[in-house]
């Protein structure tokens, strides 16, 4: 008798660590909608939620995900069976995304308690770009965000033009120098225009020195992916005012 109840205090103990780990490791994505038109949030894992101007949609993966994306898709319709299509990051035509988006789509990129207990993230431009973004962790003392909010549509390459968005270019030309399918390629004239404009952001597949980023895992660091993020605190600046500083102002520097 007092055996069993020692195996059944043992078994409770570790169920209650399992519980607390599970609630300590895991995450939250604050999912936000600034741009002044509706989008289709996705997440693998998540699903999907049409999010208006101004809306945020919260997600909680689980410790241990990996290889998660978080993206906008835009001019969509659905119908009330959560069935229909999206010009642009559609996921086989359903509202609550079983799969990866079709390009173009800016990627939020993820995978939380990995190697040495970090999370690992990253904004990704390899499967093209359909909407400005900002990746950001908002607790446990990671500070570094990420943003992507260049006018890659307005100036996407002829090539690489797309309908509501800017392709990858092995989207277009399916070779192994853009696709990098055999896993030796490299940067490319296209991936430095996406580079240039984004240079925090994956440009080609393997782009990862300067393009993935870590923040403590085990600790449970939460995040927040921003569409169409505002740029208030990146773009005003300041200078001495009594010792009258003068200023230069140059038309197409």
């Amino acid at each position: 008798m007092g055996s069993f109840k020692l195996i059944s205090i043992s078994i409770f103990i570790v169920s209650l660590a399992s519980l607390f780990f599970h609630y300590t490791s895991a995450a939250r994505f604050d999912i936000s909608n600034n741009c002044p038109f509706t989008v289709w949030a996705a997440a693998i894992p998540g699903g999907g939620r049409k999010l208006n101007s101004g809306q945020t949609w919260t997600i909680n993966p689980s410790a241990g995900t990996k290889l998660a994306r978080i993206w906008a898709r835009t001019d969509c319709n659905f119908d009330d069976s959560g069935r229909g299509k999206c010009q642009t990051g559609d996921c086989n035509g359903l509202l609550q995304c079983q799969a990866f988006g079709a390009p173009p789509n800016t990627l939020a990129e993820y995978a939380l308690n990995q190697f040495n207990n970090l999370d690992f993230y990253d904004i990704s431009l390899v499967d093209g770009f359909n909407v400005e973004m900002e990746f950001s962790p908002t607790s446990n003392g990671c500070t570094r965000g990420i943003r992507c909010t260049a006018d890659i549509n307005g100036q996407c390459p002829n090539e690489l033009k797309a309908p509501g968005g800017c392709n990858n270019p092995c989207t277009v030309f399916k070779t192994d120098e853009y696709c990098c399918n055999s896993g030796s390629c490299g940067p490319t004239n296209f991936s430095k225009f996406f580079k240039d404009r984004c240079p925090d952001a994956y440009s080609y597949p393997k782009d990862d020195q300067t393009s993935t980023f870590t923040c403590p895992g085990a600790g449970g660091t939460n995040y927040q992916v921003v569409f169409y993020p505002k740029d208030d605190q990146t773009s005003t600046f300041t200078c001495p005012g009594f010792g009258e500083t003068n200023y230069r102002v140059v038309f197409c520097p």
